[in-house]
């Protein structure tokens, strides 16, 4: 039904512009009594052998929703009747900005892939804190934060500080995002001695609150054999408490859309399937590194349920999804739910 009528028509408009018109429908159905009912009879799968607990927090099934679609917690409820286990907002940064020119979100069917630029537009961190007080659902919330594009990296810190302090309250956990492609310079706090640092300052300050809450690192897909090495040796040494991987991809290596069509489209962040084998290739080598017992978050390139299955075998304990969403429709969490309380019980 998604796949045969309404993608055809969503795909129609331009990629953003639709985004925030569905995000619009969502928020005036969510109003109308029922509705949110419907969609959690609908769309929401439960189990026992979904239930996960990591640092500390508890998730009633592994399939969440990634940063970048609802940046600024405006549809938390709504959002959460489709199943998800836990919704990662952001990426937020201390002061409203409108992020890169448009257009800057683009489809590329034949790969089942997104490019972006967004460049962290968000509304500011003040403003999703206002939302999250009125927020009603039980759901797992992460709190995904960036710096502003003008703030210098030598003072990158401060502005992950701030955001840290003004979400306490409301997330449960914490991404420090270095790896997005779109901020000029960011991906340089990923190097060894900058990124110590910043998380040190970070997970000082969540161990100076009465209640300390998880602090996650997400990492590019780009990174050579001897950075991730670094990652590993800095998450050990910050005792950071998690890692997300990953983020997407600066690689257009093996698309099917014509290389200029991809080249008229210009600079961005890829998502889609041509991540998969990479992101799931990254999340092995962590495991590996890393050992058993270490909270992964596997993203990047689920677009069958297959997928997520894949994520899971090679060491991650959550999944995230974002493209596989848009391609797949609201039913694909549910899918996915289902696949994994099979999988559980034939090891069983």
């Amino acid at each position: 039904m998604y796949k045969l009528l309404v993608r055809p028509i969503l795909f129609f408009f331009d990629a953003e512009v639709i985004h925030h018109f569905v995000f619009k429908l969502l928020s005036i159905k969510g109003k109308v009594p029922g509705f949110k009912s419907l969609l959690r009879l609908l769309f929401n799968y439960k189990h026992k052998s979904l239930e996960r607990t990591l640092f500390g927090v508890h998730f009633k099934n592994p399939v969440g929703l990634a940063a970048g679609f609802d940046k600024d917690a405006k549809l938390i409820d709504e959002l959460s009747c489709f199943g998800f286990g836990f919704i990662e907002i952001g990426t937020l940064t201390p002061r409203p900005q409108p992020g890169n020119d448009k257009p800057r979100l683009f489809r590329l069917p034949q790969d089942s892939a997104l490019i972006n630029r967004m460049g962290f537009n968000n509304l500011g961190v003040l403003a999703a804190v206002e939302r999250l007080k009125r927020g009603k659902a039980d759901v797992v919330i992460g709190g995904n934060i960036g710096k502003n594009k003008d703030t210098p990296n030598d003072k990158a810190f401060s502005d992950y500080m701030e955001c840290f302090e003004a979400l306490y309250p409301f997330v449960d956990y914490f991404v420090v995002n270095v790896s997005s492609p779109n901020t000029p310079g960011l991906r340089e706090l990923q190097d060894k001695e900058p990124l110590k640092r910043l998380l040190m300052h970070v997970k000082g300050l969540s161990k100076s609150k009465e209640k300390v809450k998880p602090v996650l690192l997400k990492i590019a897909p780009d990174l050579t054999q001897s950075q991730l090495d670094d990652i590993v040796e800095i998450l050990k040494e910050t005792k950071t408490d998690g890692v997300i991987a990953t983020n997407t991809t600066i690689s257009r290596d093996g698309l099917q859309t014509l290389p200029e069509e991809v080249s008229q489209l210009g600079a961005g962040g890829l998502s889609g399937k041509p991540l998969t084998k990479r992101a799931t290739e990254v999340i092995a080598y962590l495991r590996k590194a890393l050992g058993q017992g270490y909270p992964i978050i596997g993203v990047g390139g689920i677009m069958t349920v297959e997928d997520a299955i894949e994520k899971l075998e090679a060491g991650a304990d959550l999944v995230q999804i974002y493209t596989g969403f848009i391609y797949e429709g609201p039913a694909f969490v549910k899918r996915i739910n289902k696949a994994v309380k099979n999988q559980v019980s034939v090891s069983r």
